[in-house]
């Protein structure tokens, strides 16, 4: 029989909740309007039994498993003295399976906050939109937006609390707040980095040589925008794992704007042209 967890869905994974059932613990037949319990894997350690099966595919994690996460995306985000640019592309893959190629990999977390999905579809969505909940409760109980700085906090410490239970998240949380723009990345691991650009994603060390090549701090709004499509077109070309749509956004001090939705077939054929009437002119 599955173990019930309370109602919190915080304790789960926490010393919290023990091992045991606690006393306030709701069953599967709980009243109307009221949250049910989650039942957990019919074996003695949940945790024990997913750091075994399901361990990261970075390295040799995963050798001699027959339970392996198949994935493969690219996402990336840079601020520049026009703000941030958030680009990602939007196809979810199963191995060499192209499960649907409309994903949408930005959250809209807030009217100035952006959040970036890398790694297991469910897991960013769930536990970004629980980040959401939290962001708002905090602005509920403050009474001000809550900054870049402690959502991505927030985040962390529920990755870090569930560490090691097989999670797979690469994730990067964005906005503006009283301070600027801000960029942070985390992961499944409860990672947390500050920095001015990151691309998360089996895409990203392609992504990263265009933007380490044309990146720079003074970059107009639209300079920034083609380098945003282009590092994610270059990475979608050579990576089979990304392709579909570029989705873009741009987060200014007013908030997130979606710049727009590019099939990358389309930017191929544009950048082929541009290469070819570059060769004539040389």
């Amino acid at each position: 029989m599955a173990a019930i967890i309370g109602n919190d869905i915080l304790d789960i994974g926490s010393g919290r909740n023990g091992g045991n059932a606690p006393s306030n613990s709701l069953t599967a037949t709980g009243v109307y309007g009221t949250p049910t319990a989650f039942g957990m894997p019919c074996v003695d350690d949940p945790a024990a039994f997913c750091s075994a099966n399901f361990a990261s595919v970075c390295g040799g994690g995963d050798e001699g498993q027959e339970l392996k996460f198949a994935k493969g995306t690219t996402t990336l985000a840079f601020k520049f003295n026009g703000g941030i640019i958030v680009s990602v592309d939007s196809r979810s893959t199963m191995g060499a399976y192209v499960a649907s190629g409309t994903v949408k990999k930005v959250i809209e977390i807030n009217p100035f906050l952006l959040g970036t999905m890398a790694g297991g579809a469910a897991d960013c969505s769930f536990w970004e939109r629980n980040l959401g909940q939290q962001c708002r409760m905090y602005e509920l109980r403050n009474r001000r937006r809550i900054s870049v700085a402690a959502a991505s906090k927030l985040l962390a410490n529920t990755m870090n609390s569930y560490k090691g239970y097989g999670l797979s998240m690469g994730t990067m949380i964005t906005g503006w707040d009283e301070t600027g723009p801000q960029l942070y990345y985390v992961d499944n691991d409860g990672t947390r980095l500050h920095g001015k650009m990151f691309s998360v994603g089996s895409g990203s060390t392609y992504a990263y040589g265009v933007l380490d090549t044309y990146y720079r701090e003074d970059l107009t709004v639209e300079e920034a925008i083609d380098l945003g499509k282009r590092a994610i077109y270059h990475a979608t070309h050579r990576d089979a794992m990304s392709g579909g749509i570029n989705n873009l956004y741009h987060v200014t001090k007013e908030g997130w704007v979606k710049i727009h939705a590019i099939d990358v077939n389309d930017l191929h054929y544009m950048y082929k042209e541009e290469k070819e009437n570059a060769m004539k002119t040389d």
